[in-house]
């Protein structure tokens, strides 16, 4: 089991390196968003520099390097806390993309594609309170944030066995948006639908 573990991690790393806004945007001939923008290349951005269709494709795209990996690994029978750890590695992947120069975005929504084997009711919760969240102040930064270190609180009551690789998960995430999070303090965070490519704080949903 200790191979496959090791074999999962891999694929999750690998699978995460994808980095589909990259992709994305080379396919819509759009500027490359590690460049542009917020310089993050995550939905966000590729929202704020070609729209929405390329954003939704990045962000299926992103939601589905977490779910696949983890969802293979549930169900070859992997345990929980190893489960996190391959969660962990997909967001790794898409923070350190192997195949764009170890230049990637926050990895939220990778981190959420991860969170959805656990069941559909956690995804639910946590798309609502990302949406209020985004709703009430703005901040896409903010809004996942915010979700991210709820979802530990979620699983508790949903399936409890997984509140601590939810916990890893989260900590990572949180971790990733430091800046971020000294941006908010200091007032300087643009808000989501703020297009101007020059900004540089959004934070992929």
């Amino acid at each position: 089991m200790i191979a496959t573990i090791i074999l999962m991690v891999s694929v999750a790393y690998l699978c995460g390196s994808l980095s589909s806004a990259v992709v994305i945007s080379r396919l819509y001939r759009l500027p490359d968003p590690r460049q542009a923008g917020s310089q993050n290349p995550g939905a966000t951005n590729v929202y704020r520099l070609g729209g929405r269709i390329p954003a939704v494709l990045v962000l299926v795209m992103d939601i589905l390097k977490g779910t696949l990996p983890v969802y293979v690994s549930y169900w070859i029978g992997i345990d929980a806390v190893a489960l996190g750890v391959i969660a962990i590695a997909a967001c790794l992947g898409h923070i350190f993309p192997l195949y764009f120069g170890f230049k990637g975005g926050k990895a939220v929504a990778t981190a959420f594609g991860a969170m959805l084997p656990i069941g559909l009711e956690l995804g639910a919760l946590l798309i609502f309170t990302w949406g209020v969240a985004l709703f009430i102040w703005g901040y896409s930064s903010l809004a996942a944030i915010i979700t991210v270190a709820l979802a530990p609180l979620y699983v508790w009551f949903i399936k409890p066995l997984y509140t601590l690789p939810v916990a890893m998960l989260s900590i990572l995430i949180i971790a990733r948006h430091r800046a971020n999070i000294v941006r908010l303090l200091k007032g300087e965070e643009s808000k989501v639908w703020n297009k101007q490519g020059k900004l540089k704080s959004d934070s992929q949903p």
